[in-house]
Parts: structure tokens; C-alpha cells; sequence
């Protein structure tokens, strides 16, 4: 039986199985009752939106990282080879300050599309004025991006690499975070699948998803940035 549980559980150890199965609930959370589109039904549109970065922190960071904490047997070195580490720092920062320039570029680029501007910010109240405009995205990066790179660049996808490959854990990570972007305008569903890719050899290459976590949170706080502008201009 024991040799039985510990193939169930796999190289990650019962960990690692663990959070795997949080996150099946998470997930299916976070795509459904508690999605912001769903949140923001009848209810003040700041308010909602805190509301679900607030569960996507504590779903996708908070619990994955207390489960580790309780059930690893050497909790800081699997936090690691999940990715909470610098890694290689000295490549992921020239890669970091390399890829931002086009962070932003796409951004400013989102930010023309009728679609991207329907879709975001995701509460528009946050554009009422420039204090509210940079708390929200604190917020943003601290409880969204944040616990989306620790996943999808982390848990999902470094300690996977020895065990099934690079391409596989790769394009695992990537069809995930892809599928969630589903409801989303089209040009960003389709980026999401680049970015899925790029980020995941991001991480891959300096053992870190701290580095893709600044490409991301770029881009989406750029693009923010641009249509809040926008808004502050009277531009449609």
C-alpha cells in the first residue's frame, strides 16, 4: 500500500499531490462562482473585483504554500523548485529589463482594441481618479499576477519538467492558462498562448517565475495604464 501511495503521489511527493488537487477546486472555483464577471452581478463593481483578486490570492498563493509548508518534508526546498527563488538572477533580470520595452509596447497596443478596452480594466471604477487608478493595480499585480505565475510558472509546470519533460510540462501549463483565458477577447485568448510558451522557457531557463511574473504583470498594468489615460482624456 505504501509503495502504492507514493506512485500515486508522484516525484513531487504527497505535497505536491496535494496542492494538484487544491488547485482542481480552485480552478474550477475561480472560472465559475467566484469569476468576476460573476461576482460583479448586482453587486459595486470595486468591490467585486477586490473580492476575486482577494480569492485568487488566497486559492492559488496562500493555500498551495501553506499546504507545502505542512505536508513537505523540507518545505523551503520544494517553495523552490517551485519556483520561489531568483534562480539564475543575472539572466532572468537582463531577460526581465530586455522584454519589458515589448511589455509595454503590447500594452499601448491592447489598449487601441475595442475589445481590450470593453474587457479592462476589470472594474472600471478603478479609472475615477489616480489614487484609486494605483491602488487597484497593487492589488493587481500583489493578488492576481502574482499567484498566477507562482501556478502556472511554478507549481504547474517546474517541478513537472524532470518529470515529464520540458515540451509536455510546457505545453501543459500553457493549454491551462490559455483556457482560462476563455471569454476573453480573441487577440489576448491567442497571446495567452504565446505568452504561455514564453514564459514558461522564461522560467525554465532561470529557475524562477519571479522574471515572467514582471513580463506579465507589465504588459497587463500597461495596458491598463494606456485606457486609463484614455478615460482621463475623454477618449472613447
Amino acid at each position: 500500500m505504501g509503495g502504492w501511495l507514493e506512485r500515486a503521489a508522484g516525484p513531487g511527493g504527497p505535497a505536491l499531490a496535494l496542492c494538484a488537487l487544491e488547485l482542481v477546486l480552485a480552478l474550477t472555483l475561480l472560472a465559475t462562482v467566484l469569476h468576476f464577471r460573476r461576482l460583479r452581478e448586482g453587486r459595486d463593481e470595486l468591490k467585486a473585483v477586490r473580492v476575486y483578486f482577494l480569492a485568487f490570492f488566497l486559492l492559488l498563493l496562500a493555500l498551495p504554500c501553506l499546504i507545502i509548508l505542512l505536508a513537505a518534508d523540507r518545505p523551503l526546498e520544494t517553495l523552490a523548485a517551485c519556483g520561489w527563488t531568483f534562480g539564475r538572477a543575472g539572466l532572468g533580470a537582463t531577460l526581465a529589463l530586455a522584454g519589458l520595452p515589448l511589455a509595454v509596447l503590447a500594452g499601448f497596443i491592447g489598449s487601441r482594441d475595442p475589445s481590450m478596452r470593453k474587457m479592462y480594466p476589470f472594474a472600471k471604477a478603478a479609472c475615477g481618479g489616480p489614487r484609486t487608478f494605483a491602488g487597484y493595480e497593487l492589488s493587481y499585480f500583489a493578488f492576481y499576477y502574482l499567484p498566477w505565475e507562482s501556478v502556472f510558472r511554478g507549481l504547474l509546470f517546474l517541478p513537472l519538467v524532470p518529470a515529464i519533460g520540458l515540451v509536455p510540462a510546457l505545453a501543459l501549463q500553457t493549454i491551462i492558462s490559455t483556457l482560462l483565458h476563455i471569454g476573453h477577447p480573441d487577440p489576448e485568448v491567442f497571446a495567452a498562448a504565446g505568452a504561455g510558451l514564453v514564459f514558461g522557457l522564461v522560467a525554465y531557463v532561470t529557475g524562477s517565475f519571479f522574471y515572467p511574473l514582471v513580463l506579465h504583470a507589465a504588459t497587463g498594468i500597461a495596458t491598463d495604464t494606456f485606457l486609463f489615460v484614455r478615460r482621463r482624456k475623454g477618449s472613447p
